[in-house]
């Protein structure tokens, strides 16, 4: 199957799943991605009504209000149910590499006030370890220069991505990290005057992924 038959086959298991469990005053919360995209698109066909969606992203966003699904400010809610998200990488103890698409801190929050956090990717970002994927670092703009040696000082390779965040921001993206413990590393760079946030999510991963075999079955996997 192609990689997008793929995204699409892994949203539609998440989203039957999860379905199921909706409630009338559940409020969703919703990731950045293509993944994620083809998520919303099932989301629009449903037939469970629910309060709305918190969203990580002004593109999620758009999506979703072009649905004409309610979009919350996270500041007026007070319980996220589920969020659903893709990621960069995957490691057999469920911790990520989140932020190609840009949006690591507002995916970041979400997570942190979600009772659940459910995970949808194919099976080509499932890897012993994390680092073969750069890890986004978002950065104060006039930061970009002390955090980047920071990271250098560390043994990685940071290079400035072109563009801001929705945040205004800069991303730094690092190559060259061995991330044994993401938790350590998630940690030390955050720790970094100057950074936002980092792309590894270790400390909020998720409970529950959903992976898409490269023949089309679907596993559901619980944390470990």
């Amino acid at each position: 199957m192609t990689p997008d038959e793929l995204k699409q086959r892994v949203a539609e298991a998440a989203f039957i799943y999860l379905e199921q469990q909706f409630q009338t005053n559940w409020v969703l919360g919703i990731g950045t991605g293509s993944t994620v995209n083809c998520f919303i698109d099932c989301l629009a066909r449903s037939s469970q009504t629910f309060v709305g969606a918190v969203s990580s992203s002004v593109q999620s966003t758009d999506k979703l209000k072009a649905y004409n699904i309610d979009v919350l400010d996270i500041n007026d809610v007070s319980a996220v149910m589920v969020y659903i998200d893709g990621a960069d990488e995957v490691d057999p103890t469920f911790a990520l590499i989140k932020g190609g698409g840009g949006a690591l801190t507002r995916e970041k929050i979400v997570a942190s006030i979600a009772h659940r956090f459910v995970c949808i990717v194919d099976e080509s970002k499932l890897v012993p370890r994390l680092g073969e994927f750069p890890v986004p670092v978002e950065v104060l703009p006039l930061a970009s220069r002390a955090v980047a040696a920071q990271l250098g000082s560390l043994g990685g390779h940071p290079k400035l991505r072109s563009g801001l965040t929705d945040n205004g921001n800069c991303i730094l993206d690092v190559s060259g990290l061995e991330i044994d413990e993401p938790e350590y590393w998630e940690r030390i760079i955050n720790d970094i005057p100057g950074v936002v946030t980092t792309g590894i999510f270790s400390i909020h991963r998720p409970q529950e992924i959903f992976v898409a075999r490269a023949d089309g079955n679907i596993d559901h996997r619980m944390g470990p």
